[in-house]
């Protein structure tokens, strides 16, 4: 499955998602590719150290080179690539769905997939299903940026267990 995970900068939500779903499907032996994006970028940004410290603080992420990331704006074909697009927010599902009307049955918020899809079903009934509800801006996954540390961990800590139980909900 190709999933891509999307924010605003691509610098710390997405990020931080992205490389919890990889490390989840290193160690779960799932087939997942996956990629992140911004909906408005600066192309080749890093990730601010404090996102780094988040993703450190996360003892189950393993061994990753963090470092390596590079922000990278949203195109039409990074959403054509993704089986599922998983949304910081619903303005990011949005905006996604406006730049790939035709997939935007596979774009959802995270929050909001791990809340309604149906376990034990097909990815594509999942997205069916959760695709078709309002979009819930108070299911958005808050923006750290401008916080301190404790903000990106606390982002941090929501992100791992919405990548744990999308993982468990796609997996059954």
């Amino acid at each position: 499955m190709n999933i891509l995970t999307v924010c605003t900068g691509n610098v710390a939500r997405s990020a931080m998602l992205g490389f919890m779903l990889t490390s989840i499907a290193r160690e779960s032996a799932s087939q997942w590719s996956v990629r992140s994006a911004g909906t408005h970028v600066i192309e080749g940004s890093t990730m601010s150290s404090r996102t780094r410290d988040a993703l450190l603080s996360v003892a189950e992420l393993g061994d990753h080179r963090f470092s390596a990331h590079r922000s990278h704006q949203l195109t039409p074909r990074d959403v054509a690539w993704a089986d599922v697009v998983l949304a910081a927010e619903a303005d990011h599902v949005r905006f996604v769905r406006r730049l790939a009307p035709r997939e935007m049955a596979r774009v959802v918020q995270i929050r909001q997939f791990v809340l309604h899809a149906p376990p034990g079903e097909p990815i594509g009934r999942q997205l069916a299903v959760v695709s078709g509800l309002e979009l819930d801006a108070t299911l958005d996954v808050a923006d750290p940026a401008g916080g301190d540390q404790g903000d990106y961990d606390a982002i941090a800590r929501s992100l791992w267990r919405l990548a744990l139980d999308f993982a468990a909900l796609t997996s059954a």
